[in-house]
C-alpha cells in the first residue's frame, strides 16, 4: 500500500514539483520512467534473492531503503537528485514487492491464498482511491515534498517489524536456487529496454533512439531465453514457464492491466478535456474503479474458492471488457452517472482479476520458486499498464485529426479517436478472456503422501501415528 500510495500521488505533484526545481518536462518524466525501468527490470532476479536468503529479510531492506529514498526525495535539492533517489526507490521497492506474495506463499495453505491476496489487492485499491487526494491536498498546503515525507514513517514501522516479529520459515527441501547472474543481467537489459521504449514511442514516436531500444530489447530477451535453456540452474525454472496454469495466467494480467490503465489514461482525458471537469470532480467521477476494486478483491477470493480459478478469471476478464466498451460509448452528453457505471465495471473486473489470476501464479509455484513467481507477477502488472498507456497515446496521436495536437484537440476530434483507441483495448481484454480459458478448472489441493508406517507386532494393538 506505500509503494501504490507514493505512485499514485507523484502524479498529481509533478507540476508543482517542476515549478519549484525548475526542471523541463523531460526531467519531470523521468522521474516517473527512472523508476518504473528500475523496479520492472529487477523483479525477478529480487523474487529469487527471496527464494535463496529470506523473502522477510529480502522485505525489510527494500521497505527500509524505500524510506530513506522518500526522505531523500522530500530533501533534494535540484531535479537530478530526484531522479536519482526514484531509481533508488526502484530498486528497492523491486526488493519488496515480490516478497509480500513469497511471505504469503510461505505463510498460508494453498487452498487459503485467496483471501490474504485479496486483502493485498484491497490495501493496492484504497491507495490508488486515496493518493489522488490526499496528495492533492498535502501539495496544496504544504508543499510538493510533504507527499514523498507521507510514506517514511510508516514504511520504517514496517521494515523494523519485519526484524524484530519472527515467524515460522518453512524448511527448504533440497539445495538453495542459484542466482543465475548472467541470466538476471540479460532479463534487466531486456525489460529496462522494453519499458524505455514503450514509454519513449508515444513522446517522441520512432525516432532512432525507440528503434535501437527495442532491437537491443528482442535481442537480450532472446539472449536470455537461450542461456535460461542451457544453464543448469536458470533464473526462471522451466517448470514455471511451462505451467499449464502459469503461463496463461501471467498473460491475463498483462492484458488485463493493460486494458485497465490504457482505458482509464484515455477517460481522465475525456473528463477533463470533453466534460470540462476539473481535477478534482474528475477523480470523484472515476472513484468507483478504485472503491470496486476494494470491494471486489474479497468477493474474489469466495468465486476463486466456489467456481474455480478459469470460470472467476474468464467472466472478470469479461466484466472488464464490457466496462472498457461502456467508456468507449461516452460522448459530451454523457453523465457521471453513465461513466461512474461504466467505472464500477472496470473497477469490478480488473480486482477479480489481480486476485484470482495472482492466485493462480502463485499457488502453482513451489515454495521454492515462490519469490521468482511473485517477481513474474509483478513483473506482468509494471509491463502490462507500460504497454497500455503506449498503446492508448499512440492510438490517440494517429488516430486524432491532423488539426489537433496529440490526444488533446477538440471535443469532436477527440472522440473521434477515443472512441476506436478504445475499442481496440476491448479487443485487448477479450483476448485476456481467452486466454482465461486456458486457466485450470479447479485449484488443486495436494496433500503431502503419508510416510509408510511399520507393521505391528503380531498381537499388538495397533495405533494411528501421532500427528506431526
Amino acid at each position: 500500500m506505500v509503494v501504490a500510495l507514493d505512485g499514485t500521488v507523484l502524479t498529481v505533484v509533478q507540476p508543482a514539483l517542476r515549478r519549484d526545481l525548475d526542471a523541463s518536462f523531460a526531467q519531470v518524466q523521468w522521474t516517473s520512467t527512472g523508476y518504473l525501468i528500475a523496479v520492472a527490470s529487477l523483479l525477478v532476479f529480487a523474487g529469487r534473492l527471496g527464494d535463496r536468503y529470506g523473502h522477510r529479510r529480502l522485505f525489510a531492506v527494500g521497505t527500509l531503503g524505500f524510506a530513506v529514498a522518500s526522505a531523500g526525495v522530500a530533501l533534494a535539492p535540484g531535479v537530478g537528485s530526484v531522479i536519482a533517489l526514484r531509481v533508488a526507490q526502484g530498486v528497492f521497492g523491486a526488493l519488496l514487492q515480490p516478497a509480500t506474495l513469497g511471505m504469503l506463499r510461505a505463510a498460508f495453505p494453498p487452498d487459503e491464498l485467496g483471501m490474504p491476496i485479496a486483502l493485498r489487492t484491497s490495501a493496492i485499491g484504497l491507495a490508488a482511491a486515496a493518493g489522488p487526494v490526499l496528495g492533492g491536498a498535502l501539495a496544496t498546503h504544504l508543499g510538493w515534498r510533504s507527499v514523498f515525507v507521507l510514506s517514511v514513517v510508516p514504511a520504517l514501522v514496517i521494515g523494523v517489524l519485519a526484524l524484530v516479529v519472527r515467524v515460522p520459515v518453512p524448511r527448504r527441501e533440497g539445495p538453495a536456487p542459484g542466482l543465475d547472474l548472467p541470466g538476471a543481467g540479460l532479463l534487466a537489459v531486456a525489460l529496462a529496454f522494453l519499458v524505455h521504449t514503450l514509454v519513449g514511442v508515444p513522446e517522441s514516436g520512432w525516432t532512432t533512439a525507440t528503434a535501437a531500444g527495442s532491437v537491443v530489447a528482442v535481442a537480450a530477451g532472446g539472449a536470455f531465453v537461450r542461456h535460461e535453456r542451457r544453464t543448469a540452474r536458470p533464473l526462471v525454472p522451466p517448470r514455471l514457464l511451462r505451467s499449464a496454469a502459469v503461463g496463461p495466467a501471467l498473460g491475463v494480467l498483462v492484458a488485463a492491466s493493460a486494458a485497465m490503465f490504457g482505458a482509464l489514461y484515455v477517460a481522465t482525458y475525456f473528463l477533463q478535456d470533453v466534460l470540462a471537469l476539473d481535477p478534482l470532480h474528475s477523480a470523484l467521477t472515476s472513484l468507483p474503479l478504485a472503491v470496486m476494486m476494494v470491494v471486489a478483491a474479497p468477493l474474489s477470493a469466495v468465486l476463486l474458492r466456489r467456481a474455480g480459478p478459469r470460470r472467476t478469471v474468464t467472466g472478470a476478464m469479461a466484466v472488464l471488457a464490457l466496462g472498457v466498451l461502456a467508456l468507449s460509448r461516452l460522448d459530451q452528453a454523457s453523465g457521471p452517472v453513465a461513466a461512474g457505471g461504466a467505472f464500477v465495471l472496470v473497477g469490478a473486473g480488473f480486482g477479480t482479476v489481480m486476485v484470482a489470476a495472482t492466485a493462480v501464479v502463485v499457488r502453482h509455484a513451489p515454495v521454492a520458486d515462490a519469490g521468482v513467481a511473485g517477481g513474474l507477477q509483478q513483473t506482468a502488472m509494471n509491463v502490462g499498464p507500460t504497454l497500455g498507456i503506449a498503446l492508448a497515446t499512440t492510438l490517440m496521436t494517429t488516430l486524432a485529426s491532423p488539426a489537433t495536437d496529440g490526444p488533446r484537440g477538440p471535443d469532436d476530434a477527440f472522440l473521434s479517436a477515443m472512441t476506436p483507441t478504445l475499442t481496440i483495448l476491448t479487443a485487448v481484454a477479450a483476448l485476456g478472456t481467452l486466454l482465461a480459458t486456458r486457466t485450470p478448472p479447479l485449484i488443486p489441493n495436494p496433500k503431502p503422501n503419508p510416510k509408510p508406517q511399520p507393521n505391528p507386532a503380531p498381537g499388538s494393538a495397533s495405533r494411528p501415528p501421532s500427528p506431526r
